[in-house]
């Protein structure tokens, strides 16, 4: 996949470079409407606000991102199981190091992937996700995330977004700014009043249709960019079914706890403000019912294989010519149960086991009495003892330890 991921890289490269062209050459053209002369002065705040926002993209993108859902880090010890899907994703990928890994206290199935590069990654999933999906479900999940690393996605995906979210902030400003004025300013200045109100015209198309346009030109990079992670993580996982199925049921339950903006949205392995879409022109995702299709059309689990099944349901190629060539034939897996002769945990089991680790996430200690009952003390409690609402024993209230310096 060599070539998709230089391709990747060259597509975010001219994105990035067309949109920090098009703030430029709008911060201009609006700066000259509202104040004639100054367009210099709009050009270069417009460059200065597209490098602090490119480098701020790069450097912390991932870290505003997980911050704004809410995410919180997890270690092995704390979900033993979801650390070593990762880590077996991470290796069928072959990812330099391991991401880190996170949880969002959201109980609708839901992921993500965010980085800058496979060397700086962080993958984080919902608790809903770890409870209504089975292992080779949320295998297939990862696997697709992970994918997105690898092809270096999340970094276009990071900048892009928040690009196009400060384009169509300038736009509003802008478009509020003629409403409420009427372009009076930019009418009454010196130079013709003709020429003026030209130029406000062309501002005002330009401040409406650009954003329209750029918004277009990402959410088709992105809807190609969803293809191929689901052939590869059909590769990686080498089960296609797992991640047909998780697509599934993640549609099935696509909105968030928490109605996220439009510019966190697209992160998603399903975007929860268009999970129901018909893919069209402004969508950022591919139909869901197209893409599990495609993955269910396999014959095996190889490059070959996703292309092949592409082809017959979209008439066209998706995946690089060079990564067809090393393409090797890759079989199906059976499911995780019959391979490993072990049962997979109920559902009752699963969702006791996230939500314990979330109190245990918020600090708040764990009681266990004699009776049989499970207390969980708020990290503010402050008496030393707590008493069993059951049976009325007092118990002493552990201490998380402070971190070390």
């Amino acid at each position: 996949m060599w070539e998709a991921i230089a391709a990747n890289k060259r597509k975010s490269f001219a994105i990035i470079s067309v949109m920090g062209a098009f703030m430029i050459g709008a911060g201009m053209l609006i700066a000259h409407v509202m104040s004639p002369g100054a367009y210099m002065v709009g050009g270069v705040f417009a460059l200065i606000l597209w490098a602090i926002l490119s480098l701020t993209s790069y450097f912390g993108g991932g870290s505003i991102f997980l911050a704004s859902a809410g995410a919180r880090q997890i270690q092995k010890k704390d979900h033993p199981t979801l650390y070593n899907i990762v880590e077996e994703m991470r290796i069928a990928s072959g990812l330099p190091n391991m991401p880190k890994i996170y949880i969002v206290d959201d109980n609708r199935p839901n992921a993500f992937a965010v980085g800058r590069d496979p060397e700086h990654a962080s993958v984080a999933v919902t608790a809903g996700l770890l409870n209504r999906l089975n292992r080779d479900e949320v295998q297939g999940v990862v696997a697709h995330e992970l994918a997105h690393i690898k092809n270096r996605d999340t970094l276009y995906v990071m900048v892009a977004a928040i690009m196009v979210g400060v384009i169509a902030l300038m736009a509003h400003v802008f478009l509020r700014y003629t409403w409420f004025t009427g372009g009076r300013r930019s009418r009454s200045s010196k130079g013709g009043n003709q020429a003026q109100l030209v130029l406000l015209v062309i501002a005002i198309l330009f401040a409406i249709l650009g954003p329209i346009a750029v918004q277009l030109l990402y959410f088709a990079l992105s809807r190609r960019r969803e293809y191929l992670a689901d052939a590869s993580g059909a590769l990686f996982t080498r089960y296609p079914e797992g991640l047909a199925s998780a697509l599934e049921k993640i549609s099935a339950n696509p909105g968030l706890k928490e109605k996220k903006n439009r510019v966190m949205a697209p992160m998603y392995i399903v975007n929860p403000l268009q999970a129901a879409a018909s893919g069209g022109l402004s969508s950022t995702h591919p139909p869901t019912r197209e893409r599990v299709r495609i993955l269910r059309s396999m014959a095996g689990a190889s490059l070959t294989d996703y292309e092949a099944a592409f082809a017959g349901t979209k008439k066209q190629s998706i995946i690089p010519k060079s990564a067809l060539k090393a393409s090797r034939s890759v079989g199906v897996r059976p499911p995780w149960k019959e391979e490993k002769k072990k049962p997979e945990p109920d559902a009752r089991h699963k969702a006791r086991e996230t939500a314990d680790l979330l109190w245990k996430l918020n600090k708040y200690a764990f009681v266990s009495c004699a009776c049989g009952a499970r207390l969980k003390v708020p990290p503010s409690f402050k008496s030393s003892q707590v008493r069993c609402p059951r049976c009325g024993r007092m118990h002493p209230v552990p201490r998380h330890a402070p971190p070390k310096k």
